[in-house]
């Protein structure tokens, strides 16, 4: 009985005794009767030369090279790799001969239905075609494309394609140099006539344009004076016309206060006249009374007087009357 624990690149697959297939773990106690093998799951790089051959039975090479591994994060696929391909080396002979087998026929199946001009202008859709159909072949064995590159397409001996179409290229793209550069120099001496003229042109319609705008700023300027001219003598008519209104208005109000005081002082004179009547008045009514007083007084002592008398004379007369009977 041991306890085994997996590298980080490795899985443990366990058969025997109490399991029915295999087991796949990173550590696991194993048992008596049991039996634990290591996998390792790093990617591998197998360079392949596939001879493939297109519609027009035209052959050439594609060089290829393809990063594989076993599926580490699938356990299914796991399991398919530790079942078919776990008693093989990750490099060897076997491994390198199924994964080729694969990469060659669906290449050549793929290279068929297509004419070399389609293969050499749609090398990335081929690449994409190739890589689809290489990786559902190896899904079968559990095992994952983590990265493929195709080199430049070459020719097989006897069938220099890539070689005329290259020379082909090359040509014509050096007769489009050609005649790239010939416009490019006519069109240079054309321009330089056009750039000519328009600069002869574009100097006169400056130089008019310049005098239009002088004529006009200073067409604009006497405009401006004019008006300025203008503002200021309407301004001058308002001011002197603001003044004589101010004028009038001052007058007339000058000859409403004039009549308002006159209106004041006959007001004034009429108060103190009827004031003076009344002081007048009351005067008399209180020299009246006086007199009245005086009258009054003046009456009552003379009835005061003659009542006395009156008196004084009955008093006499009662005394002579007494007197007259007492001595009688």
């Amino acid at each position: 009985m041991w306890y085994h624990v997996s590298k980080p690149s490795e899985f443990l697959v366990i058969t025997g005794r109490g399991i029915d297939e295999l087991k796949i773990a990173k550590k696991a106690l194993v048992l008596p009767f049991q039996k634990c093998t290591r996998i390792d799951v790093s990617p591998v790089n197998y360079t392949f030369e596939v001879n493939a051959m297109s519609t027009e039975k035209l052959c050439f090479l594609l060089p290829a090279v393809f990063t594989i591994g076993p599926r580490a994060d699938d356990h299914n696929s796991l399991v398919k790799y530790a079942r078919l391909l776990s008693r093989h080396q990750r490099n060897s002979h076997d491994v390198k001969e199924l994964v080729q087998g694969i990469i060659e026929g669906e290449t050549r199946v793929l290279a068929a239905s297509m004419s070399m001009e389609d293969v050499f202008k749609g090398t990335k859709d081929f690449k994409r075609e190739v890589f689809g159909k290489v990786q559902v072949e190896l899904n079968q064995f559990g095992l994952l494309i983590y990265n493929a590159n195709i080199k430049q397409l070459v020719d097989v001996r006897g069938h220099e394609y890539f070689s005329y179409l290259g020379q082909k290229t090359q040509m014509e793209a050096a007769n489009r140099a050609k005649v790239d550069v010939a416009e490019a120099k006519m069109k240079g001496d054309v321009g330089a006539k056009q750039s000519e003229g328009f600069t002869i042109q574009n100097a006169a319609k400056i130089d008019v344009e310049t005098k239009v705008v002088t004529a006009q700023r200073q067409g604009q300027g006497k405009m401006e004076e004019i008006k300025v001219g203008s503002e200021v003598e309407i301004f001058e008519i308002q001011q002197e016309a603001e003044v004589s209104e101010a004028n009038a208005k001052l007058a007339t109000k000058k000859a409403a206060w004039s009549q308002q005081a006159k209106m004041a002082e006959v007001e004034s004179d009429k108060a103190v006249a009827i004031r003076e009547a009344e002081l007048q008045q009351e005067v008399e009514g209180r020299n009246a009374l006086t007199k009245t007083e005086n009258f009054k007084a003046q009456f009552l002592s003379r009835a005061n007087v003659e009542y006395h008398i009156k008196v004084s004379l009955n008093c006499i007369s009662v005394f002579q009357f007494l007197y007259l009977f007492y001595f009688i």
